[in-house]
């Protein structure tokens, strides 16, 4: 069995060329979805979770309440091993720690992850032009998603899923902000991937991924590759390791099931007119989109004329830069639901760059 025009505008060809000659390593805020990132091994616990009382009461519910064999699931839940280190990595930033949307985008728009990109987008062509005419997600943002998240396979997460999702969900932070909402997650998470493993067959000790317990190339939870991952090559398996026609198709099945429509930008450049700005009223939808251009205007909001003729609703987007001035975009509902993938504007937009200046050095002066 298988393994499984500005600068947020998107860069053309001669601007994207010139990245390539240009390093940047800053590291920025964290997305709220921990990226596989370039992980050490964690150092091994020798505390098991078959002397923890309540993640044994977890495997006999689970057990009920999906008809497995309760010794199975004891013994599976029961082998993982608490791992100190993740519970210090998802501690929230100290109050007060600025995000930085320029450190961030050096990070991730960089000449390696552009050349990976590169070469990436030539070696599977075919299934991602097949990717975005079934699906109608363009194969940039394919390419973009998969070189954020694990720079195209050579990081895929060095933590064993199971001790990952089984720390989190029985050892999660009591500090943290959502710490109630957080562990309900990850016992739900933990609770899909054991049904993931029932279904094809593999042994839960033997995945690795990301610390929050995210796997494969395009870093997939374990609900999101019940839910969304796609068996694209016909094999009659979903393998989000060792299959890219599989890891293309259900990145692009992702986008599609969370409202993607095919055609309409992600975001439009905008300027201020400060005589009617009024951020207060333009920032409290966050990101979701909101105001017509027509209201944007309003407002204070000077979008350049695609902008303007864009039917649906956007959102104003803003973006800290340290102690610099913040930047803005308009967001559409494409932007948002690019977010969906992983909850933060940063990460976005850092995504739809990345794909976007691959796609313009391929296809110059498009």
């Amino acid at each position: 069995m298988k393994r499984f025009s500005s600068p947020l505008s998107a860069m053309r060809a001669a601007a994207a060329l010139a990245l390539l000659l240009v390093a940047g390593s800053l590291l920025a805020s964290t997305p709220s979805r921990p990226l596989a990132g370039k992980q050490r091994p964690p150092a091994v616990s020798d505390q098991r979770y078959d002397q923890h009382a309540g993640a044994m009461a977890f495997a006999s519910e689970v057990a009920q309440r999906n008809g497995w064999d309760p010794q199975w699931v004891r013994e599976q839940v029961g082998q993982a091993l608490h791992l100190p280190a993740v519970v210090r990595l998802v501690r929230p930033a100290p109050a007060g720690t600025p995000k930085d949307w320029t450190a961030y985008r050096a990070r991730f728009i960089e000449p390696r992850r552009i050349d990976a990109g590169l070469r990436y987008w030539q070696a599977h062509r075919d299934i991602l032009a097949r990717a975005e005419t079934e699906f109608g997600v363009p194969a940039s943002l394919i390419v973009g998603v998969i070189g954020v998240e694990t720079l195209y396979g050579r990081h895929l997460g060095q933590f064993r899923v199971l001790d990952a999702l089984a720390t989190l969900a029985f050892d999660f932070p009591a500090e943290h902000p959502r710490a109630q909402a957080r562990q309900t997650f990850f016992r739900e998470e933990l609770e899909h991937f054991l049904t993931l493993t029932q279904q094809s067959g593999r042994d839960p000790g033997s995945l690795r991924g990301s610390f929050a317990g995210a796997m494969g190339w395009p870093q997939f939870m374990p609900s999101s590759w019940l839910r969304y991952a796609i068996d694209f090559d016909g094999d009659g398996q979903v393998d989000l390791f060792d299959s890219q026609a599989d890891v293309i198709g259900s990145v692009a099945n992702y986008f599609k099931a969370f409202g993607w429509q095919a055609g309409m930008p992600t975001h439009y450049p905008v300027q201020f007119d400060r005589t009617r700005l009024d951020l207060p009223t333009l920032l409290a939808p966050d990101i979701r989109p909101t105001f017509d251009a027509a209201t944007l205007e309003s407002l204070g909001v000077v979008l350049d004329e695609p902008g303007r003729q864009h039917s649906g609703p956007m959102a104003l987007v803003e973006l800290e830069n340290g102690g610099a001035p913040r930047s803005y975009v308009a967001g559409t509902e494409n932007f948002y639901v690019v977010t969906r993938y992983n909850w933060s504007s940063y990460y976005a937009l850092a995504v739809i760059e990345l794909g976007e200046t691959i796609r313009d050095l391929l296809e110059p002066g498009r």
